[in-house]
This record gives structure tokens, C-alpha cells and sequence, in this order.
């Protein structure tokens, strides 16, 4: 697939971009270059191939899941404006 200047030039109006005549040449060629690649990529015979979640066949660490800090919960109610029945509350910003 290639462009011509007037599909670019219409591109650019769409995404209100003004360009020159030799803005519109170097944008076209750069596009033209991108769907270059895209064909080659889809040329490709993938037939077989896997999906894969990630490019490199990684393994996800993984960690014990334990509790590493102590329950401040009481200290931090202590300090906070207003509490009750351990919630805190917040003054009604939204009627």
C-alpha cells in the first residue's frame, strides 16, 4: 500500500495538522516506509506460532505473601479528625 500527496494532505487536515508541500512529501514517505514494514510483518507465515505474553520467556518471581508492618490502624485513628466504628469519616462534599 502507498499514499499520494492528497491522502496525506487529507490525513493532516483530519488531524489538524498544517503541513508544506515538503512536509507533505517527507510524511509520505515516512508512512509509506511504516506500511513497507507492515507488509513485510505480514508476510511472515505465522502458522504454528504461539502467542506470546511477553517477547522473552521470563518466569514471574514470586514472594511469600507476609505481613511485613504491624497494625497501626488505632494510632493513625487517633490522630484522624473523626472516626467511628473504626471508618473514617469525611465531611459530605457532593449533595
Amino acid at each position: 500500500m502507498s499514499l499520494s500527496n492528497e491522502q496525506v494532505g487529507h490525513l493532516a487536515r483530519l488531524a489538524r495538522i498544517a503541513l508544506s508541500d515538503a512536509e507533505i512529501d517527507a510524511t509520505r514517505d515516512k508512512l509509506n516506509g511504516i506500511f513497507g514494514l507492515i507488509e513485510q510483518m505480514q508476510a511472515v507465515d505465522t502458522a504454528g506460532v504461539e502467542p506470546m505474553s511477553h517477547p522473552q520467556e521470563l518466569a514471574t518471581r514470586l514472594r511469600e505473601d507476609l505481613v511485613t508492618e504491624q497494625d497501626r490502624r488505632a494510632a493513625f485513628q487517633q490522630v484522624a479528625p473523626q472516626t467511628e466504628a473504626g471508618l473514617y469519616l469525611v465531611p459530605k462534599v457532593i449533595e
